[in-house]
C-alpha cells in the first residue's frame, strides 16, 4: 500500500484547480500531513494580545497540500478516511476584532494559550474541556478557475468546522476537478458547534488519512459518517433564542450562555465567550411552528466546576 507525508511547508492560502499537486496517489493510498496551527506560525505557545492585534490575515488558515488522487474525476466522489490526529501540546483561542458571531459586542482582541493533553485542554488554571481533534479545514479543488478564499465553505468542503470530522470519521466530497486536489489545516483540539467567536482551541498537528474515490457517485455536497466520541454526554445547562430569525436567536442564545457562565463561575464576559466557542454547543431545537424558531446553546456542567 502507497504511503506519503507532507511537511507544513508545502502548504497553500487559496484553493486553486491549477495548484500543483504536492504528492500524486492511487486509491487506497495513507497520507500523513504536517498542519500548521490556524494562525499560520504567527502565534506560539507564548503568544500575547499584542499579536492579535497585528494578526496578518493573508496568513492565515494554511492548508497543508494538495493530494492529486489517480482515478477522480467530476462526477465522482473523494471518500477521506480520518486515521488520527496527533495534536501539539498547545493551542491558541482568540476574540479577533470583528470576526465571530457576537463581533458588534466583544470588539477588543483577547487571547487564551491552552495547555492540551491526550484528555483535557486546559484554557484558564483549573477550566479543563475535553480534547476531541478534528480537523477544520478539509476539501477539494472547485471547478472554476483561479484563487477562492479559504475560509467560506463550498460544495467541495473547505473551512467547514464540522466538529465530528474525527479519527475514524469518514468524509465524502463531491470531486470538481481531476484528481481532486485534496487539502487540509486548521486542527483543533476542541470547539463547540457554531465556533461563536470564531476560533476554536487551534493547535498544530499532524493527520494520517487514506483515500478512496467511488466512481460515478456524485452527491451536491460534502456528507460525514461521523464516529463516536466519549466527550459532552454528561448533564448539560441550555439556553435558548426563540425568534422568526436563526441568525438573531443563535446570538441569542450565545448571550444567554455567557450570562449564564459569569453568573455561575465569576469569568469575565469576553472569556465565557471564548469558553462557549470551544465548549458550547450550538443547534436548531424547532424550526417547523412558524413564524418562530427556537436555538438553543448546550454546556456540559462539569466543564464549569474548575471554574467555580
Amino acid at each position: 500500500m502507497q504511503s506519503f507525508h507532507i511537511p507544513r511547508t508545502h502548504a497553500h492560502f487559496s484553493w486553486n484547480r491549477d495548484f500543483e499537486p504536492a504528492v500524486v496517489v492511487d486509491p487506497g493510498a495513507t497520507v500523513r500531513l504536517e498542519i500548521a496551527n490556524a494562525s499560520g506560525g504567527q502565534f506560539g505557545a507564548d503568544a500575547t494580545v499584542s499579536d492579535v492585534a497585528r494578526l496578518d490575515f493573508s496568513r492565515v488558515n494554511p492548508v497543508s497540500g494538495p493530494i492529486y488522487v489517480n482515478g477522480a474525476e467530476p462526477g465522482d466522489t473523494l471518500t477521506v478516511e480520518i486515521l488520527s490526529i496527533d495534536l501539539d501540546s498547545w493551542g491558541w483561542t482568540a476574540n479577533i476584532p470583528g470576526f465571530g458571531l457576537l463581533a458588534d459586542q466583544f470588539t477588543d482582541p483577547h487571547l487564551r494559550i491552552s495547555k492540551v493533553s491526550q484528555e483535557r485542554a486546559e484554557l484558564l488554571p483549573g477550566l479543563r474541556i475535553p480534547v476531541v481533534p478534528f480537523i477544520g479545514t478539509i476539501g477539494i479543488a472547485l471547478a472554476a478557475p483561479g484563487d477562492h478564499p479559504i475560509v467560506p465553505p463550498s460544495a467541495q468542503g473547505g473551512n467547514m468546522d464540522i466538529r465530528h470530522i474525527t479519527p475514524g470519521a469518514r468524509l465524502h466530497l463531491p470531486v470538481a476537478v481531476p484528481g481532486a486536489l485534496l487539502s487540509l489545516g486548521d486542527t483543533h483540539s476542541a470547539q463547540g458547534d457554531g465556533e461563536v467567536c470564531g476560533t476554536a482551541i487551534e493547535t498544530s498537528s499532524e493527520v494520517t488519512l487514506r483515500v478512496h474515490v467511488k466512481k460515478g457517485h456524485a452527491r451536491r455536497f460534502p456528507m460525514v459518517e461521523t464516529h463516536p466520541v466519549s466527550a459532552r454526554e454528561g448533564r448539560a445547562i441550555a439556553t435558548t433564542g426563540i425568534g422568526p430569525d436563526l441568525w438573531q436567536a443563535a446570538r441569542h442564545a450565545t448571550e444567554g450562555m455567557i450570562e449564564e457562565i459569569t453568573r455561575r463561575t465569576g469569568l469575565s464576559a469576553i472569556d465565557a465567550y471564548l469558553l462557549a466557542s470551544v465548549a458550547g454547543d450550538l443547534k436548531i431545537s424547532e424550526i417547523v411552528d412558524a413564524p418562530n424558531w427556537v436555538v438553543s446553546m448546550h454546556l456540559e456542567k462539569s466543564i464549569l466546576d474548575g471554574a467555580m
